[in-house]
């Protein structure tokens, strides 16, 4: 099993910054990739960055420009720096981790509120 704990969410203006971490710990194998998820009120849980542990990332086309995904292998981390909000990014964040190795297998941090307001 994984655990995820994540930290970072807050309210912001729009065009501030934040940026959450999510600490990964139990049965972390060298193949595996996270990423961070959203959901607005309503709507369908998306994509919003994902990394594997060789440093391949990959971006929703709404996010591109603005937001750094990174990671800290050594730590179990990983970061999304989120730059220029808007009010449009509001939603929950969850971390996401991948297993790939011994067998595929999936994991769910327990979300994060952002909120993009004035």
């Amino acid at each position: 099993q994984v655990q995820l704990v994540e930290s970072g969410g807050g309210l912001v203006q729009p065009g501030g910054s934040l940026r959450l971490s999510c600490a990964a710990s139990g049965s972390i194998f060298r193949i595996n990739v996270m990423g961070w998820y959203r959901q607005a009120p309503g709507k369908e849980r998306e994509l919003v960055a994902s990394a594997t542990a060789d440093g391949t990332t990959n971006y929703a086309d709404s996010v591109k420009g603005r937001f750094t995904i990174s990671r800290d292998n050594a730590k179990n981390t990983v970061y999304l720096q989120m730059n220029s909000l808007k009010p449009e990014d509001t939603a929950v964040y969850y971390c996401n981790f991948k297993n790939i190795v011994p067998r595929r297998s999936e994991y769910w941090g327990q979300g994060t509120q952002v909120t993009v307001s004035s």
